[in-house]
């Protein structure tokens, strides 16, 4: 139940924005955290759209579409998700916005090459690793 960062007179210390976005001064600001603001776009973009294409691997592998605008894949389980799934978008190369951004046509993070059926090679490590467990993409992350 920790408040605010504050001085020793009981002032509220301002956070300190830093070069990577992140914050400082005692301040966490989690919506700044890449993967929280990328998925604020994830959600504007999809909004609308209906769930689709669940699969799972009847453990914890899941993944499903969201209309024909976006994709997400989940992996907490002990091994590798490296499979085809259907992602239910167009044809292309997007940027994965869970681990990057899209920038000037290339891609910070990962990426996934979207084949004319739809299908997607999805490679997310086993839940054991420092990768985030997640894959995410859509229409306005295509490069």
């Amino acid at each position: 139940d920790q408040g605010p960062p504050q001085d020793a007179k009981g002032n509220l210390i301002p956070p300190k924005i830093n070069p990577d976005t992140t914050c400082g001064n005692g301040w966490v600001c989690e919506h700044r955290w890449r993967q929280i603001f990328n998925m604020i776009g994830f959600r504007n973009t999809v909004a609308g759209t209906s769930l689709t294409n669940w699969w799972d691997n009847g453990n914890q592998q899941m993944a499903f579409c969201r209309g024909s605008k976006g994709f997400v894949a989940f992996n907490l389980d002990r091994v590798e998700l490296n499979r085809d799934l259907q992602t239910c978008i167009p044809a292309g190369t997007y940027c994965d916005v869970i681990s990057g951004s899209a920038r000037n046509g290339r891609c910070t993070g990962k990426s996934v090459t979207v084949g004319k059926t739809g299908l997607g090679r999805i490679k997310i490590p086993a839940s054991d690793s420092k990768d985030d467990g997640v894959l995410a993409i859509h229409i306005a992350a295509k490069l």
